[in-house]
């Protein structure tokens, strides 16, 4: 196992869980110094069935799982689990802190800070992306879309000058690829940043062509922000300490 386990605790009496883990998530660093610059970092948010308190699971689907079969991975990633009977939409002020903590800790260059989801990843993507587009370089959202109770599609024209690389299976019977078209339409609509590929060829799983594809981590590392001050963790912010099982070899 190549990542390591970690949870993200905030300060008793911040938050809903009183100092209780909010998020557990696992955290991958490439082998070696970090550059000067800091690496490049990666969230990834995984899809419902990965959900609860085991994050073994993270392992078997997407981002995580692409490391763990492949050496010498140029990102430090992010990977945290969305608690049982929850959403990633529901979580997007615990994933702010939780990169804010990252920030503060790691050697991860600021400026090259990416976000990709898989299902109810991609559409916690769009959400937290659409909440705050000042922290990321771009996203990559797959099998993704946008709920019309938070505001979608039209919060999409927050993220008009944050480059997006959408990914979608025409074959998706799961989460449909009118999904991702309606955001895609929206955000081209109002100047947006934004490529969708669609697989004629593929259903749901759209993510394992997608990571596999040496074209997309290239794209990222093609795109970083200007260091701003709304980037830098606050004072007194979350704790994020090992948990006992889980090492990386």
């Amino acid at each position: 196992m190549r990542h390591e386990v970690f949870s993200l605790v905030r300060p008793r009496g911040h938050g809903p869980t009183g100092g209780r883990p909010d998020l557990r998530y696992l955290r991958y660093l490439p082998w070696g110094g970090a550059p000067p610059e800091g690496w490049p970092l990666i969230v990834f948010l995984h899809g419902a069935g990965e959900r609860g308190d085991d994050l073994e699971l993270l392992l078997s689907q997407g981002l995580p799982k692409h490391v763990e079969q492949h050496e010498d991975f140029p990102f430090a990633i992010l990977s945290p689990q969305c608690p049982a009977g929850s959403s990633w939409y529901r979580q997007t002020s615990a994933l702010t802190t939780l990169l804010r903590h990252a920030l503060a800790a790691l050697p991860v260059d600021a400026r090259r800070v990416y976000l990709t989801g898989l299902s109810m990843g991609g559409y916690g993507t769009w959400h937290l992306a659409a909440r705050h587009p000042e922290l990321f370089a771009a996203i990559a959202p797959i099998c993704g879309g946008g709920l019309r109770s938070y505001g979608f599609p039209k919060k999409v024209r927050a993220l008009r000058d944050l480059p997006v690389w959408c990914f979608h299976g025409a074959l998706d019977t799961v989460v449909p690829p009118e999904e991702s078209q309606r955001l895609v339409d929206e955000l081209r609509a109002h100047g947006g940043h934004v490529k969708l590929t669609l697989y004629p060829d593929v259903a749901h799983d759209s993510w394992t062509r997608t990571y596999a594809t040496p074209a997309l981590y290239e794209w990222l590392l093609s795109h970083r922000r200007p260091v701003a001050e709304e980037l830098r963790p606050p004072r007194g912010g979350a704790r994020g300490g090992p948990a006992r099982r889980g090492s990386r070899r």
